[in-house]
């Protein structure tokens, strides 16, 4: 057994559930997401025990492609936060009614599969078809399941498809040339190549038009806003929760290690434009007047952040970009779950329509508000965590950096702080405010609970991403 098993059985999943009919669609998808669930965590734990859970198996003789699969510390860790929150996506979610369900669900299914496959592929051109995989379900399910103003969505979304194809295209090129030099698509070989400070510039370059669109970082963001609001919630947590995982794990899995010089060449700047996104995101966010549209400026100004981190080339930087992603892969989606619970009731993401709503649910209100704090990484949380590792490798590279860093706490405070008042606290309102349902509590109780243990106790986390980190640094070290 290897991590293709988990591959194996989110495919699986994605064609039952398709052939499952309308009414049972929806468990379907639940049963199997939380199979591969089971699985990862198995895997996890014999990789933890020293197993070797990796894969290689040919694919193509010419040109040389392997089904490859790495199977370390940095992977898992992405692996198990794409399946622990699909799970908790698609629960979510019950208490939506959906048209066409069956392929729905299938495609929130398929979306998982290429994403974990994303993460664990260790040969250039399998990850490059991942990647693009993963492209194609969001966009049906954004576009078909979105909000009803149909001709703006179809504009957000080509847009959005458009934007991260054309991206996607550049990254292909830098493969292709990477395989003229080496022979071969495999991880271990291309991080063989002595390439020039020339071509690390133009390779790094590549990669980057990849990754700054898909996560996204300014001036690649413009896509973002506008899909996060028009998609479905299920889509806007996938998007939110995991997609944009997708472009921060390859900067270390792929950008750095392949093309190190180039990245400390341009540290200042890479790190200045991630930084730049948290100012603008939430100088943005403090004037949205839609919810959703509010916690997708939060979440750009938060991967800049992250983003930021990832490109100090320190071993800090890295472990809390990693933490800092998996906190954020749950926060968002339960502050996107808890604009769903309000939309429900009140058929409105217009703040100025949700004041006064604690009166009649302080379950929710508590829960929603454990979140907000969550974001703005109080501490004792798994944000806090991530974000003070992440600003304390800023400050090891440039103290004004970690500053101005940290305005991602100040600000972040006023506006989501600001937002909870505006829609929770006030006059009773007049419409009735149903409580929480068991479904919805228990999503949101298994997401805090996650917060809070790992803020309290991250040495898993810790654990689990050092070893594999360690070794992309020294990967980066030895080339440069």
């Amino acid at each position: 057994m290897d991590v293709t098993t988990i591959l194996l059985l989110l495919l699986i999943g994605s064609i039952a559930t398709y052939f499952s009919g309308e009414k049972w669609a929806s468990k379907v998808a639940l049963f199997f997401s939380l199979g591969a669930l089971g699985l990862t965590l198995y895997v996890l734990n014999l990789h933890q025990n020293g197993a070797n859970m990796d894969h290689l198996s040919r694919w193509l003789d010419v040109p040389k492609v392997y089904f490859a699969y790495k199977a370390d510390g940095l992977s898992l860790a992405m692996v198990l936060l794409t399946n622990a929150l699909t799970p908790l996506i698609i629960f979510s979610s019950f208490g939506n009614q959906f048209n066409k369900s069956k392929s729905f669900y299938a495609l929130v299914l398929f979306m998982t599969f290429a994403m974990t496959g994303t993460f664990l592929a260790s040969d250039g051109l399998l990850y490059y078809v991942y990647w693009e995989l993963a492209l194609l379900p969001i966009y049906f399910i954004a576009l078909i399941w979105g909000n009803n103003d149909i001709e703006k969505r179809k504009k957000a979304v080509l847009k959005f498809f458009i934007y991260t194809l054309a991206g996607s295209l550049f990254m292909l090129v830098g493969f292709a040339y990477l395989y003229t030099l080496s022979g071969s698509f495999l991880l271990n070989d291309l991080y063989k190549i002595n390439l020039t400070t020339k071509e690390q510039f133009w390779i790094f370059l590549a990669f980057f038009a990849a990754y700054a669109i898909k996560i996204p970082l300014i001036p690649f963001h413009s896509w973002q806003a506008s899909v996060y609001q028009k998609a479905p919630t299920v889509g806007t947590m996938l998007l939110s929760g995991i997609m944009l995982k997708m472009g921060l794990y390859s900067v270390i899995r792929w950008q750095l290690p392949i093309a190190p010089d180039a990245a400390k060449t341009y540290m200042p700047v890479l790190i200045g434009l991630s930084l730049a996104g948290v100012i603008y995101g939430s100088i943005v966010a403090l004037r949205q007047k839609d919810l959703k549209k509010l916690l997708a400026y939060s979440s750009l100004a938060h991967v800049g952040l992250i983003a930021a981190g990832c490109y100090t080339l320190t071993i800090d930087g890295l472990n809390g970009a990693v933490y800092q992603m998996i906190a954020h892969g749950f926060v968002i989606v339960g502050l996107f779950f808890c604009a769903e619970i309000i939309y429900r009731r009140y058929e409105t993401r217009k703040i100025d329509n949700m004041n006064g709503i604690r009166s009649q649910t302080p379950k929710f209100s508590s829960m929603f508000m454990i979140l907000v704090l969550a974001s703005v990484a109080l501490p004792g949380t798994y944000n806090f965590v991530g974000e003070f590792t992440v600003l304390y490798s800023l400050s090891q590279v440039n103290i004004w950096f970690a500053v101005i860093g940290g305005t991602t706490i100040i600000l972040g405070a006023y506006y989501m702080l600001k937002m909870y008042q505006n829609v929770m606290l006030g006059d009773t309102n007049s419409k009735l405010f149903a409580d929480v349902t068991t479904n919805e509590a228990i999503t949101l109780i298994l997401i805090i609970g996650f917060l809070l243990f790992f803020g309290l106790y991250p040495k898993p986390f810790t654990d689990l991403v050092s070893p594999a980190i360690e070794t992309t640094l020294n990967q980066i070290n030895s080339i440069s």
